[in-house]
């Protein structure tokens, strides 16, 4: 049954009160914006959102990268050697995944997944491989719904190919029937081996959002970026029923493609992509956040329909 009237202050368990004065009453969230919580550096600043300029530093391709050879090429020597590395069924199907690259045909290029490996020193040997000589595909591992049995996925990579491909979730591939392979998991982009040396791995930035968890905010992104939620870092979680901004670092991610879902974004803004480092403006760190790394959190209350008890 519903009550008709809010809690007593015995009710609650208070029992004594710190003035005699008579006190008042009012309605806490009435609206998810009468809370909003601007997290607290570990330098002092308050985090605030108030900047979509992009840095003017670059993450350039190395030039072996930039010389490496695109799905057009001639692989067919590439393809004997991991045809000895992988064989005939796993070869067969990475020679469907180019032919169907070189055709064009964006909605046609869905990943493979290779045969089940049990090995993790062979599945390492494969990720290594494709780092090596396919440089414009992406491969990650993926489990079956038995937890036991894990495979090797490839996909185009988001730069390749002229963006062909390169986000989203996977499916399955044809021959793999039902078979209960999880392949509907963001891809995983940690691996990226396009990152210039000299610019750290992590870029920082201010996530503003309204009415979400952080978790909902930062899975809403990385789905949009094919990414997994271990590629974020942040200090701590704020709440949901309010308007809050808080840091956030993300793996190997350039600042114009996280700017860029702005216009896609609903309740949650990126920006703030500028920080001062050792006195040196930076946007690019090189470690990720980790839960602690803050002073605390700003909060602004409002509350509603207050009444004043007169003495």
């Amino acid at each position: 049954m519903a009550r008709s009237s809010s809690l007593t202050e015995a009710e609650a368990g208070i029992s004594c009160f710190t003035s005699s004065l008579p006190g008042f009453q009012g309605v806490l969230k009435h609206r998810y914006s009468d809370f909003i919580v601007n997290e607290v550096a570990r330098d002092g600043a308050l985090v605030r959102l108030s900047s979509f300029d992009l840095p003017t530093e670059c993450v350039d391709v190395t030039e072996a990268e930039k010389a490496a050879p695109s799905a057009d090429a001639d692989h067919s020597q590439t393809l004997e050697s991991f045809r000895v590395l992988c064989g005939d069924a796993d070869c067969n199907a990475l020679r469907g995944l180019l032919e169907r690259m070189s055709a064009g045909g964006d909605s046609d290029v869905s990943p493979v997944i290779l045969s089940p490996d049990a090995d993790k020193a062979h599945r390492s040997e494969v990720h290594n491989f494709f780092k090596t000589n396919f440089k414009f595909l992406v491969t990650d591992t993926v489990e079956h719904s038995d937890g036991v049995q894990k495979c090797i996925r490839v996909r185009l990579g988001s730069g390749a190919g002229g963006g062909r491909g390169g986000g989203g979730r996977g499916r399955k591939r044809k021959n793999m029937g039902g078979s209960g392979w999880r392949d509907d998991s963001p891809f995983d982009s940690r691996g990226s081996s396009n990152w210039s040396d000299h610019v750290g791995k992590f870029l920082r930035f201010h996530l503003y959002k309204e009415n979400k968890d952080t978790q909902e905010a930062l899975g809403v992104i990385g789905k949009m970026l094919g990414l997994q939620s271990r590629s974020f870092g942040f200090a701590g979680t704020k709440d949901k029923r309010a308007v809050t901004t808080q840091q956030v670092t993300v793996f190997k991610v350039q600042a114009n493609k996280l700017a860029a879902l702005n216009n896609r974004l609903f309740g949650i803004k990126v920006g703030n992509f500028w920080y001062m480092i050792k006195c040196i403006l930076s946007s690019y760190v090189k470690e990720g956040l980790t839960l602690g790394q803050l002073m605390g959190n700003r909060f602004t209350i409002t509350l509603r329909y207050c009444f004043f008890y007169l003495s």
